[in-house]
């Protein structure tokens, strides 16, 4: 007799993870179906462990710098093979947090592939052969993986994708990364603080392109400073495997086409979601270029099943598939006769992005562009890392933070940041646009001193000509 559940969900990433908790915390009988590890691509082989291999590069590049805070520091060196076991060994731990996690919440945990049958009905081949569970309902949340090019097909050898990247057999000696989004721009600024000789591609005319623009000629500026080659403007047309690593073809902004020799190359040029084989035709449910459509709770076309995360349009963020896991799990739970939850649906304006490439990336809402092809007229504040105090005193005052206003109502529409620890710092703009401040509330907030954080109020007040400090 088939195992019978209120709640199944298909992927235990930090979507599927945060569904089930959510699900069992509502008094919901709750299963998880996993394939391969609990806490999903995220927390085992993309946000976490790459934080931790960053935080590894970070102090190397600090330790090498260590004459400019008065300090002494002589033949610093850099164990790969031991940077990456320290990063391995916090995915592993943050793995059996979830493990128990699922215990605590007494989320059942099925080991195996999952495939939809019908609406209710999910069959998982695993560890127990195959078992047939059915549930109420069913959150897919399966998430995506990296998008292979075709002329360059990922062979962990030469050719990586993130995760070859993150547990590299050999420390490349001239990388070449193709893309400059989050994952490309983080994994250039690891190995170029590591000692590589790094090159960027990127097809678009401006590096991390759904930045603002100021933040893409700041970041641009930074990385070319310490050592790195980036080519906007520019393409991969082919890629060849050598005895001793790759040659690529690359094609100019002037369409001349040069071949270059490289030690290894990363594509990084977006993520496929992982909406194949899990039995969603059978059911009548389409996806448009892998991405199944929603609504504002996570419902899809057929009843009883619900979809978040990367499987649903973007953004593509761990965060953004949590929150969307919550609201889910309380929309079944309504659904299911509690009326006690009032689940929200997700304003996609106010999920903040942050890239941890040194220097960091943060930014929530609209660039000042899309503000103005939206129609609003805006006011804008801009204000200096070299204007703060605790930022000179760190050692780190290049970057800027950059408000956007409409200018009629004083709502914040948008903040884009670059500089140390801006992805902390974002999160006092989400809470304010969350809330819809104006920008009468950020000026009347007092900000501690001396902290990164004062800059955030100097770039409001910069956005009204009211500036104190630059």
């Amino acid at each position: 007799m088939a195992e019978q559940y209120d709640v199944i969900v298909l992927g235990s990433g930090p979507g599927g993870y945060v569904a089930a908790i959510r699900a069992a915390q509502l008094g919901l009988k709750t299963a998880i179906v996993e394939r391969e590890n609990l806490g999903g691509i995220c927390l085992n082989w993309g946000c976490i462990p790459t934080k931790a291999l960053l935080r590894s590069a970070e102090v190397f590049h600090q330790m090498q710098h260590a004459k400019a805070y008065g300090l002494s520091a002589t033949g610093v060196t850099a164990d790969l093979a031991a940077v990456v076991a320290r990063s391995r060994g916090v995915a592993k731990q943050l793995n059996q947090g979830v493990t128990h996690l699922m215990k605590k919440n007494k989320v059942a945990v099925h080991m195996g592939v999952g495939k939809i049958l019908k609406p209710g009905t999910l069959e998982v081949t695993g560890e127990k052969g195959k078992e047939t569970l059915t549930a109420k309902h069913i959150i897919v949340a399966t998430g995506a993986r990296a998008r292979d090019l075709p002329f360059a097909k990922a062979d962990g050898n030469k050719i990586w994708t993130y995760r070859h990247a993150m547990t590299p057999k050999e420390m490349p000696t001239k990388l070449l990364v193709i893309g400059s989004g989050a994952i490309g721009i983080e994994f250039a600024s690891f190995y170029n603080d590591l000692g590589a000789k790094v090159t960027v591609v990127e097809m678009m005319d401006r590096i991390v392109p759904v930045e603002d623009k100021d933040v893409s000629t700041f970041l641009e500026k930074a990385l070319t400073k310490q050592g790195m080659n980036i080519l906007t403007g520019t393409g991969v047309d082919g890629i060849t495997t050598t005895a001793t690593g790759i040659k690529a073809k690359i094609k100019g902004k002037d369409g001349k086409v040069t071949e270059e020799d490289f030690s290894h190359v990363i594509v990084a040029v977006g993520v496929i979601a992982n909406t194949e084989n899990i039995g969603l035709e059978e059911v009548g449910i389409k996806t448009e270029r892998g991405i199944i459509a929603i609504d504002e709770h996570g419902r899809t076309a057929v009843k009883g099943i619900w979809a978040i995360g990367d499987v649903t349009p973007g953004p593509w963020l761990a965060h953004k598939a949590s929150h969307e896991g919550v609201t889910a799990a309380e929309a079944i739970a309504k659904e299911l006769g509690n009326k006690e939850v009032h689940p929200h649906g997700l304003d996609r304006n106010n999920i903040p992005g942050c890239t941890y490439c040194h220097p960091q990336i943060a930014s929530v809402g609209l660039t000042e562009a899309k503000a103005k092809e939206a129609g609003y007229e805006v006011k804008v504040g801009n204000f200096p890392f070299i204007g703060n105090g605790k930022a000179i005193a760190l050692g780190e005052p290049e970057g800027f933070i950059k408000t956007v206003f409409d200018a009629k109502t004083g709502e914040l529409l948008g903040a884009h940041m670059i500089g140390a620890e801006v992805t902390e710092l974002i999160q006092g703009y989400v809470v304010g646009k969350t809330l819809e401040t104006t920008e009468k509330e950020l000026m009347q907030t007092v900000f501690a001193h001396p902290t990164l954080s004062e800059m955030m109020h100097e770039s409001v007040l910069s956005a009204y000509g009211r500036a104190i400090h630059f």
